[in-house]
């Protein structure tokens, strides 16, 4: 979706879409482009991390990047405009107010397409009035705030002196804010503190909790503080991503881990969890494996337990479709999948994603694997899309890859199940009435109890346990 305006024929605005399924907010995770960069139609100017996924978003028009509205780190909600985009470069506005007079009465009068005399040549800002023209100019960079930062900085605060003209006497400072993350912005709010009077201690001068509560006693409430040179529109007042102190270190809940934390919350104060268990013999199952690595139909792909588990599951859910169902609160109807959506939960550097396979009950072996394959190469990629986290139905999460002999899984928001699984490790076992040393796994399936019984729960969980143990069941019950 892309979601976009139009302020005037020469200036648009690209607002922050909604990139998933009714998602209400993103965090601009990095920046491609800088103002006075080149734009074209499709090009991928920012990526974004919303509740679901790390996405990309190109622009929908050519043009000249006129501003950034918010800096990496910053959380902007669903329709906020992020970035406005010059089309019609070089040429002068339409409705270019004249300066006022009293504006900057000492300064020589510019010519409407000539640019304020410090900004840094190649990358000037369009300002409201002024078009975009080389400066032969160069403005000295400040500490703490790149050159973009700097130049966007200069670019507000000329807008403030007068509609575009440049301020005759007042430097950019009095428009800018300390360097403070969200959180502690909240906290100097609450405390009553002004940070422009704080003194900061934090790495690239940027002011922490500690300076505020410091600022807030009486002894030191008085005490003044240079004011950083930065823009809320830069990055640079939101990239710190944890407050450290000597005791402990505070990390923002946003984000992936924002989404994972209300869903499980959600879920499990929502549906009745039941948790069942099973330990089963997979000495079988790991010789089909190994041979199944050297079968031909399978070159290319890789094989592991996993794609056994989920061939296992998908065959047990044949066998009882009750499983592979949903809870509809608001209609009070129970809505039976006839299409199974396997999900497989996911570990990586941004928190747990569950991506799913759709209509996997469809697929054979090789393409199963295939699936599957991309399926983890895409999320440790971190690249996995919002589209490919809907609509799930039934989940896997394999614990056993941290050594875990198994656990309680909570359910994924709007599916009926879940099958953890275990390590598989070599364990005394009694085969053919000898104890032996077997591999041996232990799987938990958790299922909501308004909609699954004991019996059809007991009854999924035991056929995967068949398979898994006598894995040529998959072809008689397939």
């Amino acid at each position: 979706m892309t979601t976009m305006t139009q302020t005037s024929a020469r200036f648009r605005e690209f607002k922050m879409p909604d990139v998933g399924e009714g998602l209400t907010e993103a965090e601009i995770l990095k920046w491609f482009v800088q103002p006075g960069d080149t734009v074209t139609d499709g090009q991928v100017v920012c990526e974004v991390e919303t509740a679901k996924a790390a996405v990309e978003l190109p622009i929908p028009f050519d043009g000249v990047v006129h501003e950034l509205r918010y800096g990496e780190g910053t959380t902007v909600d669903v329709g906020q405009v992020i970035i406005t985009v010059d089309v019609a470069p070089g040429t002068p506005e339409e409705a270019a107010p004249a300066p006022a007079a009293s504006a900057a009465p000492a300064a020589p009068e510019a010519p409407a397409a000539a640019p304020a005399s410090d900004e840094p040549k190649g990358r000037t800002p369009v300002l409201v009035g002024y078009g975009v023209a080389e400066s032969s100019t160069k403005r000295r960079p400040r500490k703490g705030a790149a050159p973009e930062a700097a130049a966007v900085a200069a670019a507000v605060q000329a807008e403030l002196n007068g509609h575009g003209a440049p301020a005759a006497t007042e430097p950019e400072v009095p428009v800018t804010r300390p360097l403070a993350k969200p959180p502690v912005r909240k906290l100097a709010k609450d405390l009553g503190v002004d940070l422009a009077s704080v003194v900061p201690t934090g790495k690239d001068g940027i002011i922490t909790r500690e300076d505020v509560h410091a600022a807030a006693a009486p002894a030191q409430a008085a005490a003044p503080a240079p004011v950083p040179a930065a823009e809320p529109v830069t990055a640079a007042a939101d990239k710190a991503e944890a407050t450290v102190s000597a005791r402990e270190t505070r990390i923002p809940i946003k984000g992936v881990r924002k989404a994972i934390a209300q869903a499980m919350v959600g879920s499990a104060f929502t549906a009745p969890h039941v948790t069942e268990f099973v330990t089963v013999d997979v000495t079988r199952t790991m010789k089909l494996v190994a041979e199944l690595k050297e079968d031909k139909d399978m070159a290319g792909v890789r094989v592991n337990p996993l794609l056994i588990i989920a061939k296992a599951l998908l065959v047990a859910i044949k066998r009882n479709p009750g499983v592979n169902a949903a809870w509809d609160e608001a209609s009070q109807e129970i809505v039976q999948k006839h299409y199974v959506n396997l999900g497989i939960a996911a570990a990586t550097p941004r928190g747990l994603i569950v991506p799913n396979i759709k209509d996997a009950h469809d697929k054979t072996l090789p393409q199963l694997a295939e699936a599957l394959g991309e399926l983890v190469a895409t999320a440790r990629d971190g690249k996995t899309s919002p589209a490919a986290m809907a609509g799930g139905t039934v989940t896997i999460t394999n614990v056993g890859v941290f050594g875990v002999d198994t656990g309680t899984p909570i359910l994924n928001p709007g599916e009926s199940a879940i099958l953890a699984v275990g390590a598989i490790k070599l364990q005394p076992w009694v085969h053919k009435g000898k104890v032996k040393p077997r591999q041996v796994t232990t799987l938990a399936l958790s299922f909501d109890h308004r909609l699954v019984d004991g019996e059809l729960g007991s009854k999924v969980l035991a056929d995967v346990a068949a398979i898994l143990e006598q894995p040529k069941r998959l072809i008689t019950w397939a």
